[in-house]
């Protein structure tokens, strides 16, 4: 298990990290969720020993591994760490890259463990080759291969897919997924990606501004958002934040299930359609239509906002829409962003 107890990262002023606190079961798989500068590298970096906090508390399984007056080496805390960028040794080949940390930690049984890593990633044949002989999906291999020949109770992940193309990461996706599965280890996992987040997390702290908006299972953020940012962050497409005031969509239109709130309403995708001009329909011009299996993710323009809708896979679509509203928003939250 890991346990995060009001953990705070301050640079000079200004707050990276702000009172964070977290439980992460053991052989579970968290996902830091959220956007560029929101804290979650930052996060990551004081599990892997690479940042010391500000104050605050990290447990791994009950042990105390950094606070505000010590921090242990990264190399004690049983942890494995996989890069963005690879990190891999140009003039070592795959081999000598999974062998390096098990050399470096002085390691008995080491060839063993880097066949035994190699073969759990696909990477036998690989292993006299050189970085700069094998593919960015290869390498990637490699730098899970390294981790896991230390066998770690704890897997750290700094965006791993992000420079890999779309393929190739659902393709990795799995990978890493299946590497849980096989390992049983705590995962923590960063990304800005919510498709990579849904996919791999048991639990997705949603980050912004250092802190969490938001901590809960993938369907729990999905079906029962906190805030107005997590419901606009999350989900694909993202719910869709409609202005209201005073219970009015776009503050002229009355209805009565707005409950005479102003803020916004929570309305997804696919609880609205496009259809003829009528009472509860709202102008728009067409932007996109994006095919999918069966259907199409249309976006228009509408008062001087985006917004998404899922409409039927067939048929020419106008330059200018109309977009049914729902019956009933999914939720309402006030212009503080909270639920109402």
């Amino acid at each position: 298990m890991i346990s995060i107890e009001n953990l705070t990262k301050r640079f000079d002023t200004a707050f990276a990290v702000e009172d964070v606190s977290l439980q992460v079961p053991e052989g579970g798989f968290l996902v830091l969720l959220g956007p560029s500068g929101c804290g979650k590298s930052t996060m990551l970096r004081m599990l892997a020993g690479l940042e010391a906090p500000s104050s605050g508390a990290i447990r791994f399984g009950g042990r105390l591994v950094a606070d505000g007056r010590m921090s242990m080496p990264p190399e004690k805390r049983g942890a494995g760490l996989v890069f963005q960028s690879y990190a891999l040794w140009p003039h070592m080949t795959v081999a000598g890259n999974v062998e390096w940390p098990l050399k470096v930690g002085r390691v008995h049984g080491r060839a063993a463990l880097v066949a035994e890593a190699l073969e759990m990633m696909g990477l036998g044949a690989l292993a006299a080759r050189y970085p700069s002989e094998i593919s960015g999906g290869q390498q990637q291999r490699v730098a899970l291969a390294r981790m896991i020949a230390a066998r770690p109770k704890y897997m750290l992940f700094d965006e791993p897919l992000s420079n890999l193309d779309a393929t190739l990461r659902v393709e990795m996706r799995h990978e890493i997924a299946r590497i849980h599965r096989m390992t049983g280890a705590t995962a923590v996992y960063v990304t800005h990606d919510q498709t990579e987040a849904m996919t791999l997390a048991s639990h997705v702290a949603v980050m912004r501004a250092g802190r969490v908006e938001q901590f809960g299972t993938p369907e729990d953020l999905l079906a029962r958002p906190a805030s107005a940012f997590v419901a606009g962050f999350v989900g694909t497409p993202p719910a869709n934040l409609i202005p209201v005031r005073d219970g009015s969509w776009f503050a002229r239109m009355p209805d009565a299930a707005l409950r005479g709130a102003t803020g916004h309403a929570m309305v997804r995708a696919e609880d609205m359609s496009l259809a003829e001009p009528g009472p509860r329909t709202v102008q728009a011009e067409l932007v996109e239509a994006i095919p999918m299996v069966g259907r199409r993710l249309v976006t228009v323009r509408a008062e001087g906002m985006r917004l998404s809708v899922v409409a039927p896979a067939f048929g020419a679509l106008p330059p200018t829409v109309h977009l049914m509203l729902p019956a009933a928003p999914a939720a309402i939250f006030d212009i503080e962003g909270r639920p109402v």
